[in-house]
């Protein structure tokens, strides 16, 4: 087994670019089914799971567009399987496009670069002065608020859960109001506590979707209120997602969740924008695009960059090709 990557990172989570893995389907959502039985899986532990990776690895697999009005797919990947939705995987992507010469580019201008992902069709518009990209606008699919005010009986004492959908289905509640607040110091606990909410709403109704293939919760949300700039709401987040992994940037998709939540409370007007903070201080810009009749389209603002590319390869007699975990 041989493969070469080419590694980025957004706002700090890292993001892992492979070309040519075999997967099977008609659209990126069908490939997405296959791949979780297919030889796309045993590539995906390969490149992910230790020794190679490690359990806080992130990439995607570029697969062909579902039709000529994007210009290529990609399976997003973690440790525990493939996702629905990825915003920093999609900045990554805008950029890796720009500067691989995969989509053409305007040196001095906005560029757009579409995606077909499970959860439908976004896009990377990527802004370019002489050259450099300046920023990367993702804008996903229609998100909405599922479910508010769930009650929840935690460890930590009972809770009252958001569930919104950003591409993905996410749980959501204040740090607060399980006694902590969002800063590195903090992360076990915050982990045990994403995880418990997530696999106590993952079967909640609110969070089985008409498209099963969506349905379940990927992530919990926890936030810290910072009050207002002049521009609009300023929050800190964590988002731990599929089983326990921690999202280093303020979570693209995650923010596109938070946007919606906070556009149906009035929170965030349309003409505001989202000051969205990261456990490591990293930071995203998000606004309300567009109101739908059941939520809206968000943009998320951010940058990413490229880490370097790899050659990864499997030693004759390697007793570890899938990798391991120890979480």
């Amino acid at each position: 087994m041989h493969w070469n990557t080419e590694d980025w990172h957004t706002a700090g989570e890292p993001f892992r670019i492979v070309e040519g893995v075999p997967t099977e389907g008609a659209t990126v959502a069908e490939r997405r089914i296959e791949a979780i039985s297919g030889q796309a899986d045993a590539v995906r532990r390969f490149l992910c799971l230790e020794p190679r990776g490690h359990d806080d690895m992130y990439g995607g697999f570029i697969t062909p567009p579902d039709d000529a009005g994007a210009d290529f797919g990609v399976l997003f990947w973690h440790k525990d399987g493939f996702s629905t939705a990825c915003g920093h995987g999609t900045i990554a992507l805008g950029a890796w496009a720009v500067r691989t010469g995969r989509v053409p580019s305007d040196p001095d201008g906005d560029t757009v670069v579409t995606i077909d992902v499970p959860s439908g069709r976004v896009q990377a518009r990527v802004r370019r002065s002489a050259g450099r990209i300046e920023q990367i606008v993702f804008r996903n699919v229609e998100s909405r608020v599922l479910e508010s005010g769930i009650p929840v009986r935690t460890s930590r004492g009972d809770v009252e859960v958001d569930l919104v959908f950003g591409g993905a289905v996410y749980a959501t509640l204040s740090a607060g109001s399980v006694g902590l607040d969002v800063t590195p110091a903090n992360t076990t606990a915050l982990i045990a506590i994403g995880r418990e909410i997530k696999w106590a709403l993952n079967d909640h109704p609110a969070a089985r979707l008409a498209d099963s293939r969506l349905s379940g919760v990927y992530g919990t949300i926890l936030f810290d209120d910072l009050g207002r700039t002049s521009a609009g709401p300023w929050q800190r987040n964590v988002t731990v997602f599929a089983d326990g992994e921690v999202d280093r940037s303020p979570c693209g998709s995650g923010t596109a969740a938070r946007v919606a939540l906070l556009a149906a409370s009035g929170v965030l007007a349309d003409d505001e924008e989202l000051t969205h903070d990261s456990i490591i201080g990293t930071r995203f810009i998000a606004r309300i695009a567009e109101r739908t009749a059941t939520g809206v389209i968000p943009e998320v603002t951010g940058l990413a960059h490229r880490v370097g590319s790899s050659s990864f390869e499997l030693d004759d007699g390697d007793p570890l090709p899938q990798g391991f975990s120890l979480r």
